[in-house]
């Protein structure tokens, strides 16, 4: 693994950290909107929706993240490519269970958990696009460019 981070490691840190904060706002909001709707049953539907969004939404993040542990490596694309797809099957999984799981749950009110899900998908993306728009990466990262042919590669400061 390589020390070198890559260019997309602060924003995917700092996509991950505005979502946490928005997943907390909006599971306030929607336990408050759910209780209105359906009381107890709406305020459980509401946070089961955030929540699993939330933590499905997290995984894609945090397996590139730990995937970018490897930029530098000789296998650093299979692992990366190999790292994400396993993300996102685990994903698939842990929604198949979920479903199965809750889709006759005498607790869950069907329309709230649906609308909490959106309402958290489209959060995230909110805030995916407002963290690429207020980040600042240079156009072209995670290169190194050729040393001076003069100066071939010398370290020394005082050289011309």
């Amino acid at each position: 693994m390589s020390p070198n981070p890559v260019s997309s490691t602060p924003i995917l840190k700092t996509t991950l950290l505005w979502s946490g904060g928005v997943t907390a706002v909006l599971a306030i909001a929607a336990s408050v909107i759910g209780f209105a709707v359906d009381g107890q049953r709406g305020v459980w539907s509401a946070l089961a929706g955030i929540i699993i969004a939330a933590l499905f939404l997290a995984i894609t993040g945090a397996s590139i993240l730990i995937a970018n542990r490897w930029y530098g490596d000789a296998l650093y694309v299979p692992i990366f490519f190999g790292i994400v797809l396993g993300g996102w099957i685990l994903k698939f999984v842990l929604f198949l269970i979920a479903m199965l799981v809750l889709r006759d749950q005498p607790w869950i009110n069907p329309t709230v958990f649906v609308l909490s899900i959106i309402a958290s998908v489209l959060a995230s993306l909110v805030v995916d696009v407002v963290v690429l728009l207020k980040m600042r990466v240079p156009h072209v990262s995670d290169v190194e460019l050729p040393t001076d042919p003069e100066q071939g590669d010398q370290t020394d400061s005082t050289a011309p």
